[in-house]
């Protein structure tokens, strides 16, 4: 799974980063031009945190994450 931020430039979404491979599907969430985005002190501490362990590298690939959620341990 690839997570990518962008804007709409002449009617096409223009990401930054990495390119997708040509014919991928991609799904795009929007938010509405008056909509926040709010959390509480802690809930930002832990976003935090997340996004500096993916930045570190310690992460685990969309397909196994989903077969330890399916296994049975």
């Amino acid at each position: 799974m690839k997570v990518a931020s962008g804007k709409v430039v002449g009617g096409k979404v223009v990401l930054e980063g990495d390119a997708f491979a040509e014919g991928a599907e991609v799904t795009v969430l929007a938010r509405e031009d008056d909509e926040t985005f709010s959390v509480s002190p802690e809930q930002e501490e832990e976003l935090l945190s997340a996004i500096a362990e993916l930045e570190r590298g310690e992460s685990v690939p969309a397909a196994e994450l989903l077969a330890r959620l399916r296994s049975p341990t």
